[in-house]
């Protein structure tokens, strides 16, 4: 896909942060939609149908974890990528925002390269997404449907958001291998993304929070790996 056929959608209620990344995202040839808002985002992410949304977490009208929320319920919102920016450190934040069903965060205040790196590794997925071939596979009693991001357990069907399913899709690959840290951090998030084993750790509890906690294992000190 090229970069002119991607469009971004950026909601931040300050104004010198919109013009900021809006630069560097038009500079690199991204097409931008913005808004001020989760509001004004949700009819904006409708009308433009983005590929990325950039989402700043404090917000008037309605914060950026609730405008998650509610882009995740909109099927044609569900698989798009989304990234929030946040000026806070704290755990608590990017817990929520994960919670919430977002694929990753910028923090502030902006540095344009690590911005445009995270940017390209998020998309860079649209790529894979479009060359990978159709592929099931069946490991303990889930179903696990990497064309159409789908986890199944017999009748039922887990809800994931795209960064769980990618990670359990690494780890169910292949059973009772251990995958180290860096390795899920380079095969999940990408070697341009700059994040810690703190967001690992978040994911993992979110996932045995729907999977079980007996699917994955902790091997302290070096990774995980899926238990049949």
């Amino acid at each position: 896909m090229r970069k002119n056929d991607i469009c971004i959608l950026l909601v931040d209620d300050e104004p010198d942060i919109i013009e900021i990344i809006r630069y560097n995202l038009t500079a690199e040839g991204y097409k931008v939609a913005t808004a001020e808002n989760g509001l004004k985002a949700l009819k904006a992410a409708k009308k433009h149908n983005p590929h990325l949304i950039i989402l700043d977490v404090m917000m008037p009208e309605m914060d950026g974890i609730e405008t998650c929320i509610q882009m995740r319920k909109d099927p044609d919102l569900a698989d798009t990528l989304i990234t929030f920016l946040t000026a806070r450190g704290e755990d608590y934040s990017q817990m929520a925002g994960f919670d919430a069903g977002a694929d990753d965060y910028i923090t502030k205040p902006i540095k344009p390269k690590v911005l445009i790196s995270k940017v390209k590794a998020l998309l860079r997925r649209l790529n894979d997404d479009s060359t990978r071939r159709s592929e099931v596979i069946t490991a303990g009693n889930l179903e696990i449907n990497r064309e159409e991001y789908k986890v199944t357990r017999g009748e039922d069907l887990i809800s994931l958001p795209r960064k769980e399913f990618e990670l359990l899709y690494l780890l169910a690959s292949q059973p009772g291998r251990v995958f180290q840290r860096d390795e899920i951090l380079e095969r999940v998030w990408g070697n341009e993304v700059v994040v810690g084993g703190r967001t690992i750790d978040v994911h993992i509890r979110k996932l045995r929070e729907k999977i079980g906690d007996e699917s994955i294992q902790t091997i302290k000190g070096v990774g995980y790996k899926f238990v049949e």
